[in-house]
């Protein structure tokens, strides 16, 4: 029987609002899935570990074998509170080459704190916002010392810094960074002659020999002292005067058991601090330090009349006198 014509009509026009509903639902759930996957997602109510800025951002290697950095550095310093960026459970508390590591879950991902000396343990509930330890010296940065925040999903890195709300830009009045070089150029050039303060003093005692010309005690002949001599019983503590990396520990005739210490860039000048004569030392090269830990014992190896110290400075790969510094 043949369908009446008016009915074609009233047919028709539906098959076009049937396809774009279709597609408009395809299109709504291919969105939802996509942006539900995507890995670097905003986590919900991620706070800053502290309250420092982000110096270093995050800049992956292109290869997973590759040098980068894989996550980001905030600058703050030594003391300062830790705190879990998001809500989660403590997964792992301890060392990684000389550090000190806090690792919280947060379900599919994790981020990671160091260094830091936990106040947590593993297994234990944190919240945003909740602290995990304390910032220690060893990761030393622009403008101070850094907390190093990792974030990573299985063994893939993701960038950290997408979790916080975007910072708000501000823009600084005229003429403020022709301000900031006078005040870091003016900061180098008081490095350069000397900042008392900066290191603190390895060992307590007077200083029995000076930085310059003297004539040496044992071949009686006038030469540069490069350093102080800080007189110390034997087996007295030698302390770190700042936090920094061991680059050199070795033996030799005339300096007896040496340990060099890199404090790296202090006001646009490298800074390196040089111990001698020690009966022995406790660390290791490569090993991370924090300024008045513990490196040795005060002896009397190599050319030396009795027990103390030699202490040397080198800014810039140049001596210096310690005095200037202490």
């Amino acid at each position: 029987m043949p369908i009446p014509a008016e009915h074609l009509q009233l047919q028709v026009p539906i098959l076009p609002y049937m396809f774009s509903i279709r597609s408009l639902l395809i299109g709504l759930l291919t969105a939802t899935l996509w942006l539900s996957s995507g890995p670097s997602a905003r986590a919900v109510a991620a706070v800053p570990p502290v309250n420092g800025p982000i110096v270093r951002g995050f800049d992956p290697p292109d290869q997973p074998w590759g040098s980068g950095h894989r996550g980001i550095d905030l600058v703050s310093s030594p003391g300062t509170a830790v705190v879990a960026v998001m809500d989660g459970r403590v997964s792992f508390v301890g060392r990684i080459a000389g550090q000190g590591v806090v690792t919280v879950a947060h379900g599919d991902t994790r981020t990671t704190y160091q260094p830091v000396s936990a106040t947590v343990a593993v297994g234990q509930e944190v919240t945003a916002g909740e602290q995990l330890g304390n910032l220690t010296a060893g990761h030393p940065c622009s403008g101070g010392t850094c907390v190093h925040l990792g974030w990573l999903r299985g063994d893939t890195y993701l960038d950290p810094s997408t979790l916080f709300p975007p910072v708000e830009v501000r823009l600084l009045p005229a003429g403020s960074a022709e301000l900031a070089a006078k005040l870091a150029a003016q900061r180098a050039a008081q490095l350069r002659v000397g900042s008392p303060g900066l290191l603190q003093r390895p060992v307590p005692g007077e200083i029995g020999s000076r930085f310059g010309m003297r004539m040496h005690p044992i071949f009686h002949v006038w030469r540069m002292h490069s350093g102080v001599d800080i007189g110390a019983s034997c087996g007295t503590p030698i302390k770190a005067a700042a936090a920094g990396v061991v680059i050199g520990s070795s033996y030799d005739s005339a300096s007896g058991h040496r340990l060099t210490i890199d404090h790296g860039k202090v006001g646009a000048h490298r800074l390196v601090t040089v111990y001698l004569h020690a009966r022995s030392y406790s660390v290791r090269v490569g090993q991370q330090v924090t300024g008045g830990q513990v490196v040795g014992k005060v002896g009397s190896t190599g050319w030396s009349t009795g027990c103390h110290l030699h202490f040397s400075v080198l800014l810039d790969g140049r001596l210096v006198d310690p005095e200037r510094y202490l």
